[in-house]
């Protein structure tokens, strides 16, 4: 019988489409630095998985072994007292086609395992779900976690134009730039209406939204509001910004609304350099040489499609 470990580790499992699959690797580095060939990953870090929307699901593991048997006698020692539970068989694994584990078998699994726990088992409402996976050669049981799926609530917004970033990849872009963030501060100083912005600041993120466009930077005060966020946008070029951050978003302009030339937006890359030292960007074009002209360097990278329409996103020290 083995006990759990003195370090808290995570699974975390993973659902992307092909189209978002480059995005949601690029993150799963941003936030465990490391990826995985599967849609699951184990780690220490922990991160809430309605964070991403990449992230399907989390155990906090409790429990480890090599047999399932191991699992079956160290969930003996659970006491839920008055509390109801329930136990989930998670799909998504890295088990080979041959030893995947068919419907019926995950349901006797799961009922094995909750005979074993002291407590009542409530599958429609319970107080408490744990989840148990195998991955690795291993057998993993803990507390379970599903997605919220946050961003969805803000898909609908007051205020819209047509080219600005989804939802999901604003999320995903906040993540690149503030994987962790205690202590950070952040701005977006091409903000447009904001939806890095609200995706940011629902997860916690410190930070500050600026636009040329004094339509825009009202649009951005708007959609925050009215998902009973708080978050300060300012209006003016990011030429004027003399304060510092740890890191900057820029989705290049390129749409009817804030057009930048190449000139335009080298100069907007040349005071990024000047308030930060980090740098993500989005954009449609290639720009690398304008960056390395800026003085970043690019240390990660990956393009997200929708459609015939492609974006790059760099990561920038």
């Amino acid at each position: 019988m083995e006990k759990k470990l003195d370090t808290q580790e995570f699974i975390y499992t993973y659902a992307s489409s092909p189209e978002e699959r480059s995005l949601s690797h690029l993150e799963m580095r941003s936030f465990f630095g490391m990826e995985s060939p599967y849609n699951i990953i184990k780690s220490t870090i922990n991160i809430d998985p309605s964070r991403s929307p990449f992230i399907r699901e989390r155990i906090e593991v409790l429990y480890s072994g090599d047999e399932l048997s191991d699992i079956l006698e160290q969930v003996e020692e659970i006491d839920m007292l008055d509390k109801t539970f329930k136990i989930i068989f998670i799909k998504i694994n890295d088990l080979e086609k041959e030893a995947q584990i068919e419907y019926n078998e995950r349901r006797l699994m799961e009922r094995d395992l909750g005979a074993r726990i002291h407590g009542e088992a409530d599958v429609h409402n319970p107080a408490h779900i744990f989840g148990i996976v195998a991955y690795g050669g291993r057998w993993y049981f803990g507390n379970y976690r599903k997605n919220e799926a946050v961003w969805l609530k803000h898909t609908k917004k007051p205020r819209e134009y047509s080219t600005a970033l989804s939802t999901r990849v604003a999320r995903a872009v906040s993540n690149l730039a503030v994987p962790h963030p205690d202590g950070v501060r952040a701005i977006d100083p091409c903000c447009g209406i904001g939806t890095v912005l609200v995706e940011a600041l629902s997860m916690g993120i410190h930070i500050e939204g600026r636009d040329i466009n004094p339509l825009v930077t009202e649009g951005s005060r708007e959609n925050i509001a009215h998902f009973n966020l708080k978050g300060n946008v300012t209006l003016g070029p990011i030429a004027d910004v003399t304060e510092k951050y740890d890191v900057a978003i820029i989705d290049m302009p390129y749409n009817l609304y804030t057009h930048a030339t190449p000139e335009d937006q080298a100069d907007i890359l040349r005071h990024a350099r000047r308030i930060t030292d980090k740098l993500v960007v989005v954009t449609i074009e290639t720009i690398d040489d304008m960056i390395e002209k800026a003085g970043f360097e690019i240390k990660d990278r990956c393009v997200t499609k929708k459609g015939y329409f492609s974006r790059e996103i760099l990561v920038c020290y």
